[in-house]
């Protein structure tokens, strides 16, 4: 007959026997959360503490061990528990009631586990972590029973603690996550090349999991960062679930969120949201952007869990999801239901669909719709960075097409020739070379091309949607009408008026007769031709059609409308041209305060102002007024345009002209030389620009009586204007003068 079991009560605790996992020198940061851990503690002495702002593999475990080992004279009995079920808890209890009284081995575990939680009851001086907590209702029970000691629970569910404290938990800091990767790798790979390991970790999100999978493999394998990105990119499912010799496939980035939702599946539209959010930016997603994906209340439910279990965070009305959870959720993998193939394709097309839809029947070049495009910018690039040409739909081209006007509008032309070359070649595998949507976007393209100043691929673009319109949909139409304007104006920055001025005199005669005077593109076809004249030097017929334009602007689209700006602005330019600079500078003065009132003081139309505004003070002699809105000017057009941007290089031209104009030749003349250099390499040798730019360096030789070099250089320009825009061409004429002028001095 066995002896009976002493109380447990009676029991007292062995230090030496305490349950704690190995502390690891790969710690890393988190001052700041031991601190809070610390703080509350302090402030109760006996306290149930979540660390919890977060998905798995943001480092709560790691936190509460490291915790553990700081504290141990602290507490004369530790004992740790993983607990990601009520029946693991059970475990972990009745494990703790038989290290300290043996004999209890062979009771039931129930009984075991009853004992544990009398001993915690009936003792103050311990430890007990609960790691990995799976929802508060596992640990309900023990905390409900047991008023002493300290208890702290780490679990991935941030919601439903109550009367518990809470530390949430984030990722590393970019230094933190830099150094963990560092400590691992240099603990197997001491002279391992490092190079990289900031964009490494910033892919990786700063999460520490990721950093230490992604450190261990790199150790062994003999990788570096940049190596691993490379893999990352191409085999994203091979490199989520990697592990190094030894690791614990369990513990890798995939499996840890599978985990997670295989939590979640009770509430479906959970993983179909999730994939939906995996498309998006990181942070910053409008609930908006979810209509029709879910719909309510299932939606608010299923983000709701999300949160709970620190899937994505929630706001009043935004939602932000870890970049890491996002691309492991769009990887698919046939052998995990939650990221079956078919199911990541569908939530990718919804997402294009959606955000298509949000600009439908928008106008990317209307202020009023701006704000939807800035909505939508930022979650269509990340889309279409994930994202290749040949799972394009048809809503993934109009996205493409129309962000593309949008940037152009904008000024990020480098952009909009990217998305619009992509449109181009997926409307074309799509619906064929002659669909309306197709040649829109070829239109949209040479536009673009124009607008960065590539006039030779613009023109023959133009050439070739121009005939192709002309065949598939007829000379009438108005987007052939569309073309035929955009050929001439692209012919114009190319300096051929020859073919400029018929082309736009024909096509204004052509949109008066089909869409009527008053439609906004024959007003565009008449602004134009009055630009055409200008360029010309006839200013007797442009100055009156600008008259008329803007008269007719205002009447039929507003006083505010850009096109009604963009008049306003070139008849102040007429008027400059014609030297009468009291006009000129009274409208430039009113067209740049409403441009920075409807569009914004950085849209690329304002800073077009604004330099005209201080061109026209320069050749007024009002120098203090023009050069600092000259270096105004050109700073924002470097920061919003680029350095490269043909409005920028107009700009720099400007100053350097202001400088000049100052007699300060030694800012003049190398700000011209950097004009000339950046000019030829952007838009080409023979682009007009760049013979202007030429043209004003030999001026301002000239000016600094280096005639050795003025000259040489007015001659090589000469010819090429002559060969490139001809001999009876406004600027060969200037060139030509300032040539004979320089000769004879």
């Amino acid at each position: 007959m066995q002896a009976p079991l002493p109380a447990i009560e009676s029991v007292s605790a062995v230090p030496d026997l305490s349950r704690i996992p190995l502390d690891t020198a790969l710690f890393v940061g988190r001052s700041d959360e031991l601190d809070q851990l610390d703080d509350v503690l302090n402030e109760s002495g006996r306290a149930t503490v979540v660390a919890v702002h977060g998905l798995g593999g943001v480092g709560k475990s790691t936190l509460a061990a490291r915790f553990m080992h700081l504290h141990a004279g602290r507490f004369g009995f530790r004992w740790w528990i993983t607990a990601d079920s009520a029946a693991a808890i059970d475990i972990g209890l009745s494990e703790l009631a038989e290290t300290l009284q043996p004999a209890t081995r062979e009771l039931p575990v129930e009984q075991r586990s009853a004992l544990g939680v009398r001993w915690l009851a009936t003792h103050e001086d311990w430890l007990l972590v609960l790691d990995n907590v799976t929802s508060p209702r596992d640990v309900a029970g023990l905390l409900g029973r047991v008023r002493t000691g300290t208890v702290v629970i780490t679990s991935r569910q941030g919601s439903g603690w109550r009367a518990v404290e809470t530390v949430p938990l984030d990722v590393l800091a970019d230094n933190e996550a830099m150094e963990l990767l560092a400590r691992i790798v240099r603990s197997e790979w001491p002279e391992g090349d490092l190079t990289g390991a900031d964009r490494l970790c910033e892919e990786l999100g700063w999460l520490p999991l990721a950093v230490e999978q992604a450190g261990a493999y790199l150790a062994q394998t003999r990788t570096s960062p940049t190596a691993y990105l490379e893999l990352l990119a191409r085999f994203p499912a091979r490199m989520f679930t990697a592990t190094a010799e030894g690791g614990d496939a369990q513990r890798t980035m995939a499996r840890v969120w599978h985990v997670t939702l295989d939590h979640l599946a009770g509430t479906p539209a959970v993983g179909r949201l999730l994939r939906q959010l995996a498309w998006y930016a990181p942070g910053g997603i409008p609930r908006d952007l979810l209509a029709g994906v879910v719909g309510e209340p299932e939606l608010s439910e299923a983000l709701g869990r999300l949160a709970a279990y620190s899937m994505i965070t929630l706001t009043g009305d935004a939602i932000a999801v870890h970049r890491l959870v996002q691309a492991v959720t769009r990887t698919p993998d046939p052998t995990d239901p939650h990221r079956h193939p078919a199911n990541i394709a569908t939530a990718r097309d919804n997402t294009a669909a959606l955000l298509a839809a949000t600009i439908a029947g928008l106008g990317p070049l209307t202020p009023a719709d701006w704000p939807a495009y800035r909505t939508v910018l930022p979650h269509a690039r990340a889309l279409l960075e994930h994202t290749t040409p040949d799972t394009d739909t048809t809503q993934t081209s109009h996205l493409l097409n129309e962000l593309g006007r949008y940037l152009e509008g904008q000024g990020d032309v480098g952009t909009a020739i990217g998305y619009h070359t992509r449109a181009c070649d997926s409307y074309q595998l799509l619906n064929g070379p002659d669909h309306p949507s197709t040649l829109t976007s070829r239109n949209n393209l040479a536009s673009a091309y124009r607008s960065a100043g590539d006039l030779d691929r613009a023109i023959p673009l133009y050439e070739a949607t121009l005939a192709d319109r002309e065949r598939v949909q007829g000379p009438d139409h108005p987007d052939t009408l569309l073309s035929r304007n955009n050929l001439a104006s692209a012919y114009r920055s190319a300096g051929d008026l020859d073919r400029a001025i018929p082309l736009y005199e024909a096509t204004l005669a052509d949109r008066e007769r089909v869409l009527g005077p008053d439609h906004p593109n024959t007003l565009t076809s008449r602004n134009n031709l009055a630009s055409a004249y200008q360029s010309a030097g006839d200013l007797g017929r442009a100055t009156p059609l600008y008259k008329a334009t803007l008269a007719d602007s205002e009447r039929v689209l507003g006083p505010d409308h850009p096109d009604t700006l963009l008049s306003r602005n070139n008849l102040g330019y007429a008027y400059q041209s014609a030297g009468d600079l009291g006009r000129a500078i009274s409208l430039h003065e009113v067209t740049l305060a409403d441009r920075e009132r409807v569009l914004g003081p950085d849209h690329p139309s304002t800073l077009l102002s604004r330099n005209n505004l201080g061109y026209a003070y320069q050749l007024a002699g009002d120098l203090d007024r023009a050069i600092p809105l000259h270096e105004a000017t050109l700073a924002d057009s470097e920061r919003v345009l680029g350095p490269d941007h043909p409005n920028t290089l107009t700009s720099r031209n400007n100053l350097a002209s202001a400088y000049q104009s100052a007699g300060d030749l030694g800012r003049a003349i190398p700000l011209y030389e950097a004009t000339l250099a950046d000019s030829e390499r952007v838009l080409g040798p023979d682009h007009p620009d760049t013979l202007l730019s030429r043209n004003n360096l030999g001026y301002a030789c000239q000016s600094a009586g280096d005639l050795g070099r003025a000259i040489p250089l007015y001659e090589a320009t000469l010819a090429d204007s002559e060969r490139v825009l001809g001999r009876d061409h406004l600027t060969t004429q200037i060139i030509r003068s300032n040539l004979d002028r320089a000769r004879t001095t």
